[in-house]
C-alpha cells in the first residue's frame, strides 16, 4: 500500500491511482499546491499494485544511448511553435498517419495543464512548446493502455518520471508503443501557476498592447474598454519566441467580444528574465520535492527518446545555431531509431558528453533553493511579489551581469 512518508518519494505520476482495481487511491494537494496519493484503508484490498507501478520505489537501470543528435524540423514555421528544433511534431505526425494516436501535455476548459490525446495533426499544435507546471495524467495510462491492446500505434510524451510511471503501469513492452521524454529541469506547483495566471492577466489588462481584431480592421482602444472580469484567454505560451529561442518570454493573449462582432485582443510578453514566473521557476523557488532528489536521472525513464534544448549548440555544430531552436536527441532504444530514420529531419551527429556539458538537468537533480522555504512561507502574498524579492539582484551581481553583456558586444 502506498504510504507517503517523505514528500520527496512521491513525483506525482498518478500510477498508482491508475492501477489500483477498487479505485480507493485518491489524490489531495498540500500547502504548495501539489498531489499526493491518499489510500482509503478500508476499501483497500492489499493487491500491492500501487506499490508495483511506482517509479519511485521500481527504478530502470540507466541505459547507454545508441545514438545523440542536434536535430531541426526543416519546417520553420513549426519551429518557431515550438519550444527547440521542433522534432516532437514530426515524431507524432508519423504516428498519425499510421493511425495512431498522440499523447501529450496541453491545457482543459480552466487552462490548467493535463495529459490528453489527439488523433489528428491539427490536434498536434496544443501540445507543442513547454508547459512549465506539473500536468496531471489523469485517465490516460489507462487510454493509453486501451489503445495499445486495440493494436493502435500510440506516442506517448512526459516528464521523465512520467514515462517511467506509464511504464511500469503497463507491466509489459507493446511493440506499438513509442515513449518520448525530455530533459527535465522540473516542475513547478499547479497552485502557484494559478495565482501567476490571475496576476499575469491583470498586468496583460492594464500594461499589454490593445488592438481591435476584425475582418477587415485593425485599430487601438481604450484600456477602460477591456474591464478584467470581462476577458477571456486566447493564448498562453512558456516559451514564445518573438525574441528569440535563448531569449524566449512567457506571452499571454486576452481577448474581449464587442458588441459590433469585433474582439479585442490584449497581448503582453515578458522576457526570461523579466517574467517573475520564469524567474522564480528558474530560480528554484517552487518545484515539487522530488525533482530535487530525482530518481529518473540519467537515461533511467525506458523512454525510446529523449528530447530536450542544445543549449550552445553553436560550440559544437557552429552552422545550426539560428536563434530559431535546435533540438537535442538522444535515441535510447531500436524502436526509436527506427522512427526517428523514418522522418525527413536535419540531423547532426553528436555525443552524450556534449548534450550532459549543456543539460546538466540530465544526469543531475535540480539543486534545492534556500529560499523555496521562505517562498512558500509568504502564500499571503503575490507570486510576483514574493519572486521579485527574493530573486533580486544585489549591485554586485547587478554590476558583473552589465560588464559581462558590455563584454560580449564588444
Amino acid at each position: 500500500m502506498i504510504d507517503i512518508k517523505d514528500k520527496k518519494d512521491c513525483c506525482g505520476c498518478e500510477a498508482c491511482v491508475q492501477r489500483c482495481p477498487v479505485n480507493c487511491i485518491s489524490l489531495h494537494e498540500d500547502e504548495e499546491g501539489f498531489l499526493y496519493p491518499r489510500v482509503d484503508k478500508d476499501a483497500c484490498i492489499g493487491c500491492g499494485l500501487c506499490e508495483k507501478v511506482c517509479p519511485v520505489i521500481n527504478q530502470y537501470t540507466p541505459i547507454e544511448p545508441l545514438s545523440v543528435y542536434a536535430a531541426i524540423n526543416p519546417n520553420e514555421e513549426i519551429r518557431l511553435q515550438s519550444s527547440s528544433g521542433g522534432i516532437f511534431t514530426m515524431l507524432a505526425e508519423q504516428i498519425i498517419d499510421k493511425g495512431g494516436v498522440v499523447f501529450g501535455v496541453g491545457f482543459n476548459e480552466q487552462w490548467e495543464i493535463v495529459h490528453k490525446f489527439t488523433e489528428t495533426k491539427e490536434g498536434l499544435s496544443e501540445f507543442r512548446g513547454s508547459k512549465y507546471v506539473q500536468s496531471r495524467t489523469g485517465d490516460s495510462f489507462r487510454q493509453a493502455e486501451a489503445f495499445l491492446k486495440q493494436g493502435r500505434e500510440v506516442l506517448y510524451s512526459g516528464t521523465p518520471c512520467q514515462i517511467s510511471g506509464l511504464k511500469h503501469f503497463l507491466r509489459k513492452d507493446y511493440p506499438n508503443l513509442l515513449t518520448v521524454d525530455f530533459i527535465c529541469h522540473g516542475v513547478p506547483s499547479p497552485s502557484v501557476f494559478r495565482t501567476y495566471l490571475k496576476e499575469a492577466i491583470d498586468y496583460t489588462a492594464r500594461k499589454g498592447r490593445k488592438n481591435t481584431v476584425s475582418l477587415s480592421s485593425i485599430r487601438s482602444v481604450p484600456e477602460s474598454d477591456a474591464p478584467v472580469e470581462d476577458l477571456e484567454i486566447r493564448r498562453i505560451a512558456f516559451r514564445d519566441k518573438t525574441l528569440g529561442w535563448k531569449k524566449y518570454s512567457f506571452a499571454l493573449v486576452l481577448a474581449k467580444a464587442t458588441a459590433d462582432g469585433e474582439e479585442i485582443q490584449f497581448c503582453s510578453r515578458r522576457s526570461l528574465r523579466e517574467d517573475p514566473y520564469l524567474k522564480g521557476f528558474m530560480s528554484n523557488l517552487y518545484l515539487r520535492p522530488s525533482c530535487h532528489d530525482c530518481r529518473v536521472k540519467g537515461l533511467s525513464s525506458a523512454s525510446d527518446i529523449t528530447m530536450g534544448d542544445y543549449w550552445r549548440v553553436s560550440e559544437v555544430v557552429p552552422d545550426v545555431d539560428d536563434e530559431k531552436g535546435v533540438s537535442a536527441v538522444i535515441v535510447n532504444t531500436e524502436k526509436g531509431r527506427d522512427v526517428l530514420q523514418n522522418i525527413e529531419v536535419q540531423l547532426f551527429p553528436s555525443t552524450l558528453s556534449d548534450v550532459e556539458e549543456r543539460n546538466a538537468a540530465l544526469s543531475h537533480s535540480t539543486p534545492l533553493s534556500a529560499k523555496r522555504t521562505t517562498f512558500f512561507k509568504a502564500s499571503g502574498r503575490g507570486v510576483t511579489e514574493r519572486v521579485e524579492h527574493l530573486t533580486r539582484l544585489t549591485l554586485f551581481q547587478r554590476v558583473r551581469r552589465k560588464a559581462k553583456h558590455l563584454f560580449a558586444r564588444i
